[in-house]
């Protein structure tokens, strides 16, 4: 009897915790989850990325709804800004599009500023795309370069081993290459943005010097949208060019009709402010 119960109690217990995990973990990552104000404080500390972008998605929220008092996520305001130096650009990319969901802070308004010379290209767009929001035409340059092919450079000289055909799509983090330095050290090229691989500048296993273009990427159809759309509200003659091109072209991958649509929008918005 002894031996059935503890058998009893052991499936018991394993009922449990396979309900029990996969709870404990959805509720850890899932970013819809209200936190409170304990929570946010804690969260925003940055110790931990996941939560930390759980906090400032919470606050985002606050900031849009605006709540019983307007002002009252303001108080985090300080916490924001020092996320957005993180040395994560997950962190950073999250920090950036928060920032624009108050175009009245001028604390805000240089962070992003300086996130425009972050060296990682998606926090770079995202703070771009978030100055829009405060009139500040420094956004343009990053915006065009939304618009354009995105040239991947071999970091160090090595034997480089190509991984994509050119036309695959690509994301954040995909493996472009390999990069073989000497027979003890290999070094991972992948991909800073979303988009398709365009064109391969180099040949397989040919020997490469630091600095050289590899790759080209073309940007995603998400980047091209948002980017047309910010420059509707900004854009001047030095973008017209390339949104014309975007207005009357066809067959390149990422650009369907709704993008053709917003380009042209886009193009007769600029030429009306000239």
């Amino acid at each position: 009897m002894e031996d059935m119960n503890r058998k009893n109690l052991l499936v018991l217990t394993t009922a449990v915790l396979v309900g029990l995990i996969p709870f404990l973990f959805w509720r850890a990552t899932w970013f819809g989850r209200r936190l409170n104000e304990v929570e946010i404080d804690g969260y925003l500390s940055g110790d931990k990325p996941r939560l930390a972008q759980h906090a400032l998605i919470q606050v985002s929220e606050r900031i849009v709804s605006g709540g019983v008092n307007p002002g009252d996520a303001a108080r985090w305001y300080p916490r924001i800004t020092r996320l957005a130096q993180h040395q994560l650009p997950e962190i950073r990319r999250t920090a950036a599009w928060v920032m624009g969901q108050d175009n009245t802070s001028a604390e805000f308004h240089q962070a992003l500023l300086n996130l425009l010379q972050d060296p990682d290209p998606l926090v770079r767009r995202n703070a771009a795309l978030s100055l829009v929001r405060f009139g500040d035409l420094n956004s343009r340059r990053e915006l065009l370069s939304m618009l354009r092919p995105y040239q991947i450079q071999s970091p160090r000289a090595g034997r480089i081993s190509l991984r994509l055909e050119e036309q695959e799509a690509v994301n954040p983090g995909t493996l472009l290459a390999r990069l073989e330095i000497d027979r003890e050290e290999v070094i991972e090229i992948r991909s800073p943005l979303p988009g398709f691989l365009h064109r391969r500048l180099v040949a397989e296993g040919q020997n490469v010097a630091a600095g050289t273009q590899i790759l080209v990427l073309s940007p995603a159809s998400d980047q091209v949208w948002e980017a047309l759309r910010a420059l509707f509200l900004v854009g001047g003659s030095e973008e017209l060019p390339e949104v014309e091109r975007i207005a009357s072209a066809s067959g390149e991958e990422g650009l369907n009709e709704r993008i053709r649509r917003q380009a042209e929008l886009t193009a007769r918005a600029i030429r009306s402010r000239l």
